[in-house]
């Protein structure tokens, strides 16, 4: 019995290792191909102009994600610089105190703070939020330094105007711990100071963190796995005044997504191919695309003598063009339609 016992172990074990060698010679990972486009209606929610959320698109797997912008506050960038943006996307604006203790705090440190960080409707400057094109070596909250004595204290305006609803101010201060960050952060009428760490992604262009969630947040996807994003967001009115803009692209760039405007008397949508794509000049511009595509004053609607072209990180290469975004042009407002195609596959 005992040795009917060993030899059936011996021979199970000979064959679970045979199966795990065929499966292991045999089975390959199957990288799905890209998608060969579609037509797309992209979910900015309700909202209107003001529509609620910012939309994440990948091309190549036909996946949109969408946030409502208002979830986060803070984006701790992943990369080798430690720097740390406001949210552009409800005109978030900040401005630095003199000071790196919580305790030396008080309301007389923001005096005339509610016009210093009041923004849209003319009022505003540049120099009370992140660069509008996504320069990270000019976010309004710089560099976030190794010396902690230089590291100031923040007061946090997180919205402004008709973009969000009114909310709590806070003060803010962003050390670093090691290689990742420590985000100190109340209320301005709070005492009580709360402490995040924010550990870095490689995988991500930033972490997020909502402080009226007192934490780490979900917003943009991995940077592999999206393209060109659409939002309200916070541009130019003029080379002086930061104003919001509804309907606006951004592409990914931190990832190493290029794109480039082609007018149809270049060529058509339908005539543009592979054997165009040398004569196409690509940008890295986060705003290449902005709001180029759309027009807001008569006659409203999707400017149909233009078109673009993505190449995104894996270098696949694609055609996308507005369909509509307004009543008038027979679209929804917060709801535009888009319709993309592959041009020529990584």
């Amino acid at each position: 019995m005992s040795i009917t016992i060993k030899l059936s172990k011996r021979l199970l074990c000979a064959g679970f290792i045979l199966v795990l060698a065929s499966c292991d010679k045999d089975d390959k990972i199957t990288i799905p191909p890209p998608s060969d486009g579609k037509t797309e209606t992209l979910n900015g929610g309700p909202g209107g102009a003001n529509a609620a959320n910012s939309v994440f698109l990948d091309l190549s797997t036909d996946k949109q994600d969408s946030v409502n912008r208002t979830t986060w506050d803070l984006g701790f960038y992943s990369g080798t610089d430690f720097r740390v943006i406001i949210n552009n996307t409800t005109a978030a604006t900040a401005k630095a105190i003199n000071k790196t203790d919580f305790a030396q705090v008080n309301l007389a440190d923001t005096a005339g703070f509610a016009d210093a960080l009041a923004l849209g409707q003319g009022a505003g400057t540049f120099a009370i939020i992140d660069d509008v094109e996504g320069d990270l070596t000019k976010t309004v909250i710089p560099a976030v330094s190794a010396t902690d004595a230089d590291n100031k204290i923040y007061i946090l305006k997180p919205s402004n105007g008709m973009v969000a609803a009114a909310r709590d101010w806070y003060k803010i201060r962003i050390t670093r711990n090691g290689s990742n960050y420590k985000l100190q952060y109340a209320k301005l009428s709070e005492t009580i100071i709360k402490t995040i760490d924010v550990v870095k992604d490689a995988a991500y262009n930033f972490k997020y963190v909502s402080l009226a969630a007192n934490g780490p947040v979900t917003v943009e996807p991995a940077k592999a796995n999206w393209d060109i994003q659409w939002t309200l967001t916070t541009y130019k009115a003029s080379p002086t005044i930061p104003y919001t803009y509804s309907d606006y692209v951004y592409i990914n760039y931190l990832a190493g997504v290029q794109a480039a405007e082609v007018l149809t008397t270049t060529s058509s949508f339908d005539a543009y191919a592979e054997t165009t794509i040398a004569s196409t000049a690509f940008s890295s511009s986060k705003v290449v695309i902005g709001g180029n595509w759309r027009n807001t004053q008569a006659p409203i609607g999707v400017k149909t003598d233009r078109f673009y072209v993505i190449k995104d990180a894996a270098g696949n290469v694609y055609k996308l063009r507005f369909i509509s975004f307004h009543a008038s042009d027979g679209g929804v407002r917060g709801y535009p339609k888009i319709e993309y195609k592959l041009v020529k596959k990584a």
